[in-house]
């Protein structure tokens, strides 16, 4: 039995939450700002932490939910005053660079993937196979554009061109956020926005990570030898622990698989 003497000075604490996986995807491991959000919540007010961590390693994905838990992270540091540090791991890409510039200072593994400031849109077009096998698509609406680049219909130039819109907008949110939350630290290159990635060291160069460093040590040496981290992370839920998911985690892990790979991972 421990006993607790009020004069003791404890050790600094910094919470630790993991943010690992796609954003926004289906499947368990995916990263949402509803799953987060009591996660965070526990993260910056138990124990009054020194300072917030996370750890990401996240190739991106839908940039609501990206722009949802990194705004959660900024009210929650300035209303409890604590710095949040970030640490990447294999990959902090597209809204998982969104979800890193959320944090005060970044650090990374010097072979990390950071970057990737763009948006996307991918999709598959099977008029060509319907066409073939002798079906005819019959689509019905009221509203000329509702049924905007249906894949089982030819591509059509205006709804391309309606959707580069909507991409370029996105776009220009996600600018936005990383000139805010970077500034001056930016290189000011006009290739920081193009979507391309680079690894750490040249990251570094272009104001896009503070370091390289790993959690651990960056912590130890900011807070002292005897700091304790104190990790958080989303629950997996109840049902998938006896496999009663399976199918739903398979497909989420075939997305996730998916985003990983358009960086080499």
């Amino acid at each position: 039995m421990s006993i607790r003497l009020p004069f003791k000075k404890r050790p600094p604490t910094v919470a630790v939450v993991r943010l690992s996986g796609a954003i926004g995807m289906t499947g368990r491991g995916s990263l949402n700002d509803t799953t987060l959000a009591p996660v965070l919540e526990r993260a910056f007010k138990k124990g009054k932490p020194k300072a917030v961590a996370l750890e990401i390693n996240s190739p991106g994905g839908s940039p609501v939910q990206s722009a949802l838990i990194g705004a959660r992270i900024r009210r929650l540091a300035e209303e409890h005053d604590v710095p949040v540090i970030a640490f990447v791991e294999d990959v902090a890409a597209s809204g998982g660079y969104w979800l890193a510039a959320a944090a005060d200072e970044i650090f990374a593994d010097a072979s990390s993937v950071v970057g990737s400031i763009g948006v996307i849109s991918s999709g598959f077009g099977a008029h060509v196979f319907l066409d073939r096998q002798g079906l005819e698509r019959r689509v019905h609406t009221a509203g000329e554009s509702k049924s905007m680049l249906d894949p089982f219909r030819p591509e059509n130039e205006e709804d391309v061109a309606r959707l580069k819109v909507l991409l370029n907008d996105i776009h220009t949110n996600f600018i936005d956020h990383v000139t805010e939350r970077r500034g001056q630290k930016l290189s000011g290159e006009e290739k920081l926005f193009t979507g391309e990635v680079w690894l750490a060291r040249r990251a570094e160069a272009l104001g896009l990570i503070d370091g390289i460093g790993h959690l651990n040590p960056v912590l130890e040496a900011r807070f002292g030898k005897k700091v304790r981290l104190r990790r958080y992370g989303v629950k997996k839920p109840f049902l998938s622990r006896f496999g009663l998911s399976l199918a739903n985690d398979a497909l989420g892990a075939v997305e996730e698989r998916a985003q990983f790979a358009r960086f080499g991972l």
